[in-house]
């Protein structure tokens, strides 16, 4: 019973700890289509999290996987800026 108790109260306290809006991206032209695009998915600290190792050929490749694998509805101009974006502020 304390396990379950202790599993319910991870579950509904769980997404309180992960704050997106401790994730603060730097300011530039596509940050807000990053930020409505991207964290549809998944959390905004994978940003900078892999900017030490993505320029921008990696960015496109990753932003391409997001759209054609993964099923992101990401317009191409949209892409585009995004790619721009994130090799801007934060390829290597």
């Amino acid at each position: 019973m304390k396990g379950s108790f202790a599993l319910l109260l991870f579950l509904v306290a769980g997404p309180l700890w992960a704050d997106e809006a401790a994730v603060r991206l730097r300011d530039g032209e596509g940050r807000q289509l990053v930020e409505a695009n991207c964290v549809m998915c998944h959390s905004l600290d994978y940003i900078p999290m892999n900017s030490p190792i993505l320029d921008r050929k990696g960015w496109e490749a990753s932003v391409n996987k997001m759209i054609k694998v993964m099923g992101a509805p990401v317009s191409e101009n949209d892409a585009r800026s995004i790619v721009d974006y994130l090799s801007a502020h934060y390829g290597k």
